[in-house]
Parts: C-alpha cells; sequence; structure tokens
C-alpha cells in the first residue's frame, strides 16, 4: 500500500474528530470551564496566603504560576484522553469503530490515526487555555509557547493511549463514567499537578512516592520545564516509557485474535 492510501487514512481520521469537536461546542468550553474555574479559585487561594505564609511572596506567586498553571494544562489533557476513550467506546456501539478497523490498513496503524486526531484536539484547547490564563498574570516566556509543544504532544500521546487501553476493558457506555472517575482523579490528586514534589514529600513521603511512580506526575513536569524553556530528561523519558506500555497495551488488546475483543467477539480478523 502507498503512503498516499496512509496519508489519506491519517487526514481522515484527524478530520473527522475535528469536525466532531466543532460539533460538540459543550465538548470545548466544558474542557475549558474546568480548569479556568480552578485557575481563578487558585489564583484567589494563593493570594489570600500571600501574607500568612511563611514562603516569600514572591516565591509563592512563582508556585502558583510556575505549579498550577502546568498542572492543570495537564488536566486538560488528561480529560481529554479519557473523552477519547468514550467515543472509542461509543463508535464501537455505534458500528463506525467495526467499520474502520476492518480497513486493510494495518490496525497498529488505526489506532494510532485515531490517538494523533484526539491529542491535536487537546493541544488546541491547551493552546486556547494558555492565552486565556494571560489575564490572571500568568505569562511564561514568549518562546515557551513554542517549546511547550512537543512537551505537549508527548504527554498528550501518553494519556491518550492510557485512554485507548482503558476503552478496551469498557464494555458498555453507561460503564464509562465510573471507570474514568476510578483512573482521572487518582491520577490527578497523587500528582504534582496542583503542589511540587518537595512540597508532597514534607506532608507525606507515602504519597510523594506513589506521586513519583504517577504516570502523570511525569507528564505535568515535562510540560512544566518546557513551557519555562527547561528541559527535564527524567520526565520525558518516563512519559515515553508510559507511551510504549500503554500503546502497546491498547494494540494488544484490540487485536481480534489475542486481544480483549476477541473474546467479546469484536470484528472478525482482517483478510
Amino acid at each position: 500500500m502507498s503512503a498516499l492510501l496512509y496519508g489519506r487514512c491519517l487526514r481522515s481520521v484527524v478530520v473527522r474528530e475535528g469536525l466532531r469537536f466543532v460539533h460538540q461546542r459543550e465538548r470545548f468550553f466544558a474542557a475549558l470551564v474546568r480548569p479556568l474555574v480552578w485557575l481563578a479559585l487558585f489564583a484567589v487561594g494563593f493570594r489570600a496566603v500571600l501574607g500568612l505564609s511563611i514562603i516569600p511572596p514572591y516565591e509563592t506567586y512563582i508556585l502558583y504560576e510556575e505549579y498550577v498553571v502546568p498542572g492543570l494544562v495537564g488536566m486538560i489533557q488528561l480529560f481529554n484522553g479519557m473523552q477519547s476513550s468514550l467515543s472509542m467506546v461509543y463508535d464501537r456501539e455505534m458500528g463506525s469503530m467495526k467499520t474502520l478497523l476492518v480497513s486493510p490498513l494495518p490496525r497498529w496503524y488505526l489506532l494510532v490515526c485515531k490517538l494523533l486526531a484526539g491529542v491535536m484536539v487537546s493541544i488546541v484547547q491547551v493552546y486556547v487555555f494558555i492565552a486565556v490564563a494571560w489575564f490572571w498574570e500568568v505569562q511564561p516566556p514568549p518562546l515557551g509557547y513554542l517549546a511547550v509543544f512537543p512537551a505537549l504532544l508527548a504527554s498528550g500521546l501518553m494519556l491518550g493511549a492510557l485512554g485507548l487501553l482503558l476503552s478496551s476493558f469498557i464494555k458498555q457506555l453507561e460503564n464509562f463514567a465510573g471507570v474514568m472517575n476510578f483512573v482521572i482523579f487518582p491520577m490527578f490528586f497523587a500528582s504534582s499537578a496542583l503542589y511540587p514534589l518537595w512540597r508532597i514529600r514534607e506532608g507525606s513521603p507515602g504519597l510523594a512516592w506513589v506521586a513519583e511512580l504517577n504516570p502523570f506526575t511525569h507528564a505535568v513536569e515535562l510540560i512544566r520545564f518546557a513551557l519555562y524553556l527547561r528541559f527535564d530528561a527524567t520526565a520525558l523519558l518516563a512519559v515515553l516509557a508510559a507511551l510504549v506500555v500503554f500503546l502497546g497495551g491498547a494494540i494488544a488488546a484490540y487485536d481480534p485474535g489475542r486481544g480483549f475483543w476477541a473474546r467479546r467477539g469484536g470484528p472478525a480478523e482482517q483478510g
């Protein structure tokens, strides 16, 4: 098969996901309003404790700007990754997923196309959020807006692959909410999204240990460092390792011969 066919498939999947996102305006506003509400609340909270904290005011503001905001960027990507898994379950119930997966193209490539389409949507949401956060005086270096793009791509792929893997376990759309809540909130709160790791370690060494094992923590750290023109090699390696594990598990799970779908009567083996 020619490269033109592969490119046409990728374009079609990305365009389909983009059109779905445009037509579901409430999805965009929900993804944007959620972190903005958190941003507003934490802005008030941090400023309220400036005079009470033992940390100097400037350092407290740095904690707010450099820790909370990248954590909320990670929140957008986390929720979008889970939203993508919801669309996978929906497409599976409606039958459109079967049509996609029985095409002559390799199944792993089709899943990667679906994953890339979801990541592109999440990156658009992130940049809109960062632009709005500018009015809360969250103003990273201008080059940070460009430097963060590879970090957003890597973290988005990792979280999207996790959602893809989880979607293979969800048999019915009604079970989605319970499974996602079981994944989203532990990952978000047991991470460095809202507080630096050294603060968590001071308060609870056990929780800090869990946070260090949490792949979402490394996704947030990668975004945080890139947004302020720094590089965290450990976070990058952890994100890439988690991406390989999650994506490999998702590809195996959607394999019609030996994956979870084979035990559920999924699409027949492609010829």
